[in-house]
């Protein structure tokens, strides 16, 4: 049985691969030490087979970590929960995600840290519920009320990970497209964007506003997310969106690549204090 989702299990399984080969050991020597068949541990490594956190436990014993917050962060990408208020919450609503999405929930409750490039809507973990009603009523076709209500409450769920403890810390950088395009019409365009200012003062929160005037920029190819984790940068992984389905880059040279364009996206944005000022801008008529 494959438990959690196919990113979780390859990120942990690349992850207890460097501890086993750091602890001088083969996966057949690793194997014999925890009582298993060394195809059992190969399979764990590679993702294609998910363990259960009591064998991420005995893995980890093996190896000799000691380090507690590597242990818990590994422990949870094994499905258990990290007892900072984020448990598996998303799991009630498996007949309406689907995978994808709840890949990407997951890894957003797990991580310690997510850049994202917006160019056409406010972040999910930003949205007011009555703009995240209205960008999903348009995006996905034929939703009836009660499928719509469970989506949005789905968005307004995810962002719990900015008030739990430690919380996520967010660093966005939205395209002036982002705050022009009225979503839902004026007035919920005007409270989405009070909303914005308000989550902007977050001591986790880093907002920043690419404006127009700045031109084309590298984030032009279109949105990204990069999910960091503490204690290492080996499961750090990008997502991109499509319309059907999300790729997920998790290789070293395509983090770094878009690592780089977010430092220069950043770069070329205003200050986050320049960025709440145009915010405010707008919101006022300007």
């Amino acid at each position: 049985m494959q438990h959690g989702p196919a990113v979780r299990r390859r990120k942990l399984g690349a992850e207890l691969r460097a501890l086993r080969t750091g602890a001088g050991l083969t996966s057949g020597e690793a194997a014999r030490l925890v009582g298993w068949h060394q195809s059992k541990v190969s399979r764990i490594e590679t993702g294609a087979s998910g363990v259960r956190p009591a064998d991420v436990r005995l893995l980890l014993d093996a190896y000799g970590v000691r380090d507690p917050q590597l242990r818990d962060l590994l422990l949870v990408l094994a499905g258990s929960g990290d007892g900072q208020g984020r448990d598996h919450w998303w799991h009630a609503y498996r007949g309406v995600l689907p995978p994808t999405y709840r890949d990407f929930i997951s890894l957003e409750s797990q991580a310690s840290a997510m850049r994202t490039l917006e160019t056409s809507v406010v972040p999910g973990l930003l949205q007011t519920a009555e703009y995240a009603r209205a960008v999903t009523r348009a995006a996905v076709e034929g939703l009836d009320e009660e499928r719509l209500d469970t989506l949005v409450e789905v968005r307004l769920a995810r962002q719990d990970v900015l008030r739990s403890r430690p919380p996520l810390a967010l660093s966005a950088v939205l395209d002036e497209a982002v705050l022009r395009r009225e979503v839902g019409g004026p007035d919920v365009m005007h409270r989405q964007l009070l909303r914005l200012l308000e989550a902007a003062r977050l001591p986790q929160v880093r907002l920043q506003v690419l404006p127009f005037s700045a031109g084309a920029h590298i984030g032009v190819t279109g949105p990204f997310v990069i999910f960091s984790f503490s204690n290492t940068s080996d499961l750090d992984v990008v997502v991109l969106d499509h319309l059907t389905s999300s790729l997920y880059l998790e290789r070293k040279e395509d983090v770094g690549a878009y690592t780089e364009a977010f430092d220069a996206l950043r770069n070329n944005a205003l200050s986050p204090e320049e960025s709440l000022d145009y915010i405010a801008g707008i919101a006022d008529g300007a």
